[in-house]
């Protein structure tokens, strides 16, 4: 049976006013693998329609073992829930299909995954026994809708209560989600009942006969909360990727708040995602694996300077180089080892007290003081075997930034220090370990990768932009293949690029790099890159601000 097999008495028209809009299968089959991820799911599309959704979860769970597939659907439309559960038959599995509103089976919490494309009926075709019936199942998951709600707005709650904790709705709405205002509740529903909310926008429109343009909500782990939203935009449909980098994190301050204003103009986003497809950008886990670095269980306690090494007259061989706690000195280029010497010189705590064996009597003597003050009662000390045996890391070839005032920093460690929790450590692969030591620090200051970061990352209190290791991991930095081509002219220029860090002009130093390597190396135009560079001075911008306004 094909897809969207039509009832020769169900027309256009009827079709519409019960918000049926057929989905192409890209937007399906990216939908269901990215919420059926274990062979023991339970999948439940309600709208169900021919059951598109419903085929690849079908295959979906085929690919990951299972022989014959059940699945669960809901459908108004007879005939189409007829087709559907055909379909479902022909693809292998077997599907447990009801022939009702939605809204009038009740709820059962027990699905992992509920996807599908929810019936776009308007306001005011919206009305009677079904209003009433939309609007009491959304008052179940508390969220009042206004009389102007579409229907969309209470399937995606009602849809969200048939989760079982931890579940993941992976939903077709329209892109009314973002902007309008009777959609407030929804929004605000969304963050408070799941851990993470993305959302996938798309330049051109993916559904002909809607009036409206169409955007993916992918909300995973019912039952969290979270405070932002990551936005992505592709061009089509075609682009759906797994593998996708985050294309903005919008974190307002009202989760209620309209979330269009996260977006960057179309000009950028289009020439960003192109930047990404083309492949001149890559996500930073192309070059290597990011990790956390060493948690002590007390910084204050397990590194130290150099001086106070030598007060508690500290052997040599137990305490090791470390990159000092915090990251305000990893703003240059590279950690050099004369760097992290004068960096001792001065104070910091460049040295972690790490007894290797039987500890020397002055090692005792600093135990026995920690012990004094309560150091060894701190979770991450108690549960070792030798409390003050801290778990050592391998040092890093690179290291980033993970709370940042502007733009996420890579540093060469060329010092081979260690590094704490306050920094994340890059473990570049064999292929491009030696380029990226060398230039890929330099490479990474500019404006794609400036705006990527803005897009990655969070923003947190103090207008900080914070970047977790599974966030580095989707970042978008040059490729390395664009790195080797851009790599002569990107070394002629690192002296000026490590001169602008010291003076802390970082958007100079980053049009000195997007000089070479976006204009000459890439071939972009100078107004395509001033677009880049102002859409991220915006995304900066709104961060800082959100701050001030939260200080005053």
């Amino acid at each position: 049976m094909k897809p969207g097999a039509r009832d020769p008495l169900d027309s256009a028209t009827l079709r519409k006013s019960r918000g049926a809009f057929f989905t192409p299968p890209a937007i399906a089959s990216f939908v269901v693998n990215w919420a059926v991820r274990s062979p023991d799911e339970e999948i439940l599309e309600p709208s169900a329609g021919d059951a598109e959704f419903l085929v690849h979860a079908v295959a979906r769970l085929q690919d990951l073992g299972v022989s014959a597939p059940h699945v669960h659907g809901v459908e108004l439309h007879d005939f189409s829930a007829q087709i559907g559960a055909q379909r479902v038959a022909e693809a292998g599995g077997t599907v447990e299909m009801t022939v009702a509103d939605f809204f009038d089976t009740g709820l059962a919490p027990r699905y992992s995954a509920v996807v599908g494309n929810p019936p776009f009926i308007r306001f005011q075709d919206f009305a009677g026994d079904a209003r009433a019936k939309a609007r009491s199942a959304a008052l179940r998951g508390g969220v009042a809708l206004s009389g102007l709600a579409s229907s969309w707005a209470a399937f995606t709650v009602h849809g969200a209560l048939n989760l079982c904790p931890g579940g993941r709705l992976g939903f077709v709405l329209p892109a009314e989600l973002l902007h309008a205002n009777y959609a407030s509740p929804v929004r605000r529903f969304l963050f408070a009942n799941f851990a993470q909310v993305d959302l996938v926008l798309f330049e051109e429109r993916v559904f002909d006969e809607a009036e409206t343009e169409a955007v993916l909500l992918l909300a995973d782990g019912y039952g969290g909360s979270t405070d932002h939203a990551r936005i992505r935009q592709v061009p089509t449909a075609a682009a759906l990727s797994l593998e996708m980098p985050s294309a903005a994190t919008w974190a307002p301050a009202d989760p209620a708040a309209k979330w269009s204003g996260s977006t960057v103009s179309p000009e950028a986003a289009g020439l960003y995602a192109k930047l990404i497809l083309d492949g001149s950008f890559s996500a930073l886990k192309d070059w290597g694996k990011t990790t956390l670095g060493m948690v002590t269980g007390n910084n204050k306690y397990f590194a130290l300077s150099p001086g106070r090494v030598a007060e508690l007259g500290l052997p040599k061989n137990e305490v090791l180089k470390v990159s000092p706690p915090g990251s305000s000195h990893l703003r240059g280029l590279e950690l050099s080892g004369r760097a992290l010497t004068e960096l001792g010189r001065t104070g910091k705590r460049t040295m972690l007290f790490r007894p290797p064996g039987e500890p020397s009597d002055a090692a005792r003597a600093y135990i026995a003081l920690g012990e004094a003050d309560g150091v060894d009662t701190a979770y991450k000390c108690r549960v070792r075997k030798d409390w003050w045996r801290v778990p050592l890391v391998s040092r890093a070839d690179l290291l980033l930034t993970y709370m940042n005032a502007d733009t996420p920093r890579l540093t060469t460690n060329t010092a081979g220090a260690l590094h704490l929790n306050s920094v994340h450590g890059v473990y570049l692969s064999p292929a491009h370990r030696a380029l990226a030591r060398e230039i890929l620090p330099v490479a990474a200051l500019n404006s794609v990768t400036m705006l990527g970061a803005e897009f990655t990352g969070r923003a947190y209190g103090g207008g900080m932009l914070k970047m977790e290791p599974g966030e580095a991991d989707l970042w978008a930095l040059p490729s390395p293949s664009a790195v080797l081509e851009a790599r002569d002219a990107l070394l002629a220029i690192r002296p000026q690029v490590a001169g602008k860090l010291r003076t802390g002009k970082v958007l100079e130093a980053a049009k000195l790099v997007d000089d070479v390597l976006l204009v000459r190396a890439l071939g972009m135009r100078r107004p395509e890159v001033a677009e880049i560079r102002a859409a991220r001075n915006a995304l900066a911008g709104r961060r800082e601000a959100r701050s001030r306004r939260g200080s005053n």
